[in-house]
């Protein structure tokens, strides 16, 4: 390994444990940065040193990998290296960091997916419906893992990793560990809790058929007594989109966005709304005001009949 290469392992191994950065993080940077050490090393033909780092190795890095990745996934791997060389720059391994004032490509951000608060009722409602093959417990599961997604607004990983204990369906609270390790007390609305206390009357008829295995913490578990994953999860949030919504492209993050923005339409202050999804800054918050804001002009566009009427050009005699 190249000395770059060995600031790189230690640089990650602070991410891991003294940042506690999430896994998935972790090893996005991880992969970047490596990616950059064999670049300047086939460049140099010599195993890459921290100063070799500069302006001009960057540029001639990122403008090869322009040819076959999108400006998301560039301006993802110079926060990488810009995050790396901070870190180097503190311990004074490096003089200054380059990659602090190099333009990041510019980004177009996607409106998240959100679906009405009709078609979230009726995804909610479809496990009970008895249009699916589940047996019962596993509709009263679903039911209340939908719930929770969408009226407390969880990420997919922080609803797998719910124990029993985090949960206290009489003071209506749960305890969510989020990004970064974070701890926050959620509230648990008044259907997910009638959702909740549904599922754990008979939850432990999904133990195992032959050996009887039941994961004695985890809240949510399979049929086989397990644990529910995180793909698992995003198969049944799919299938009911279809089923209450006919919509094929739903994913767990969907209802969390959904969540966000129906609580903004219906008067929710922001910083509520950031305490509750576990954002770290109100920044990433306010794309929901985003969001309703193109909704209520496509409203106004439908509805208001200025908007409707057809547009008169301008007399060129006056």
């Amino acid at each position: 390994m190249s000395p770059l290469g060995v600031w790189i392992q230690r640089f990650v191994e602070h991410l891991r444990h003294e940042q506690r950065s999430s896994p998935h993080t972790v090893a996005a940077y991880q992969r970047d940065l490596f990616q950059l050490e064999v670049f300047l090393g086939e460049r140099l033909g010599r195993g890459a040193e921290p100063g070799d780092v500069d302006k001009v190795a960057l540029r001639a890095w990122l403008a090869e990998l322009s040819r076959e990745i999108t400006s998301t996934s560039l301006a993802r791997k110079l926060a990488s290296v810009r995050a790396l060389l901070r870190y180097l720059e503190r311990r004074e391994v490096v003089r200054a960091n380059v990659a602090a004032a190099m333009k990041t490509p510019k980004v177009r951000r996607k409106m998240p997916l959100f679906v009405n608060a009709d078609a979230a009722a009726r995804i909610v409602e479809a496990p009970l419906q008895g249009e699916t093959s589940a047996s019962a417990p596993e509709q009263l599961r679903d039911a209340a893992l939908l719930e929770l997604l969408y009226g407390s607004g969880l990420r997919v990983s922080e609803l797998v990793h719910l124990d029993l204990e985090h949960v206290r369906l009489r003071e209506g609270t749960m305890r969510v560990l989020g990004k970064g390790k974070k701890e926050r007390i959620v509230p648990i609305g008044g259907p997910a809790r009638a959702a909740l206390h549904a599922y754990l009357e008979r939850r432990s008829e999904l133990s195992h058929p032959k050996t009887g295995f039941l994961d004695p913490r985890a809240l949510l578990v399979s049929r086989r007594g397990a644990r529910l994953g995180v793909r698992r999860v995003q198969e049944l949030v799919q299938r009911y989109g279809v089923l209450g919504s006919g919509r094929g492209d739903l994913h767990p993050h969907a209802l969390r966005h959904s969540c966000a923005t129906h609580m903004l339409e219906a008067g929710a202050d922001l910083r509520a709304i950031q305490d509750l999804l576990g954002h770290s800054s109100v920044v990433t918050t306010q794309r929901y005001t985003h969001l309703s804001l193109q909704q209520l002009s496509q409203v106004y566009d439908r509805a208001h009949p200025l908007a409707r009427r057809p547009r008169v050009p301008p007399d060129d005699g006056e």
